[in-house]
């Protein structure tokens, strides 16, 4: 589950610090009421056996030596200083306590995050194409808490808590990784492995678990793409041919290949999908204000050229193709940060992509 932790050193120093603060505010109390202490060797109370009587006393020693002998000083020793002892004392046990509570806190939000999960996105292979995966998902609003990676890479795994994700390590060909993702509950399904034959795999486990959830999924060879669909994926997307085709295309157009860029990025340009407006309805996709690709009807899309489309009717989507509107610098500088994929300096993050 993802958590903010905090550096070992940052945890001692602040623990540390707390303690000391309570000692010297049980310090500036007996000062202010050194009257009513008396010393043992007869000399008056002053701040270095304030200090003194502090620290003895929060840490339950108590030589004896310097007690209090008002009933003021007794009452305040009741009231304050036996809570401030009371708090020293759970602070210097804290961090044990910490530690034998962790599973069980980590069970408990793990329980609580079960309970709660609805409509999730599941990520499997949290790679440089999984990776990206994510980000634009993020970047089209949805929740981290949302998200939830699976991955055999522990490593990998932690990458994604630290950005908010949930994270599974384990095998995502396997049912009972999941199960503990969750996969039944699940809204979209992503395969995003580094082999083909796990993708086929981890493919066909997710749609027997459930039949009706959207998969898509990433392979690297075309000659593969029929198997994920066969296997039960709804949309295979081929990561070398694509990448290749782009690079080629942006060779011999490279305008075109600044357009197809901004397209994939969702920076300048986005591909999105959408009900028509009352008016549209009833024109052919040329006459919408918005430059129409495709009329998805009846679950299949088909292209704004077709000679079969005809007008757009009551039931279609349309996939448009819309610019993103301007954004400040700072906030354009952040997104474009978010879509940057992040490499941890493995090798084999080539192999993993």
């Amino acid at each position: 589950m993802p958590r903010r932790v905090h550096p070992p050193l940052t945890t001692i120093t602040w623990r540390l610090a707390l303690a000391l603060g309570i000692v010297v505010l049980g310090a500036v109390v007996v000062w202010f009421g050194r009257d009513g202490y008396r010393d043992s060797t007869g000399r008056p109370v002053g701040w270095l056996t304030a200090f003194y009587y502090s620290t003895v006393t929060l840490t339950t020693i108590g030589y004896g030596d310097v007690v209090p002998v008002s009933d003021t000083a007794r009452l305040v020793n009741t009231l304050v200083i036996t809570p401030l002892r009371l708090s020293f004392l759970l602070i210097l046990v804290g961090t044990t306590l910490r530690a034998l509570t962790e599973r069980t806190r980590a069970q408990w939000r793990e329980q609580k995050w079960r309970h709660k999960v609805r409509a999730h996105a599941l990520v499997i292979g949290y790679g440089t194409k999984g990776r990206a995966a994510v980000d634009t998902l993020l970047f089209r609003g949805w929740r981290p808490r949302d998200v939830v990676v699976v991955d055999v890479d522990r490593e990998a795994v932690q990458d994604a808590n630290r950005v908010g994700l949930v994270g599974v390590v384990g095998d995502g060909t396997r049912t009972a990784v999941l199960d503990r993702a969750e996969v039944r509950k699940a809204a979209q399904v992503m395969v995003t492995t580094g082999r083909d034959d796990t993708a086929v795999l981890a493919v066909l486990t997710v749609r027997r678990m459930h039949k009706r959830v959207a998969i898509t999924a990433s392979v690297k060879q075309t000659e593969n793409a029929p198997l994920l669909r066969d296997s039960g994926a709804d949309v295979v997307i081929t990561s070398s041919e694509v990448a290749g085709q782009l690079v080629g295309t942006a060779a011999v157009n490279p305008t075109v290949g600044i357009v197809m860029e901004d397209m994939l990025s969702g920076l300048d340009l986005r591909v999105l999908e959408r009900d028509p407006a009352p008016a549209e309805i009833g024109l052919v996709p040329q006459q919408v204000r918005e430059a129409v690709m495709a009329v998805v009807r009846e679950g299949k899309p088909v292209l704004y050229d077709d000679p079969g489309l005809g007008v757009i009717r009551s039931g279609d989507q349309l996939v448009v193709l819309r610019s993103t509107p301007p954004e400040p610098p700072a906030e354009l500088h952040r997104r474009r940060r978010l879509r940057r994929p992040r490499f941890t300096g493995d090798p084999g993050d080539d192999q993993r992509d």
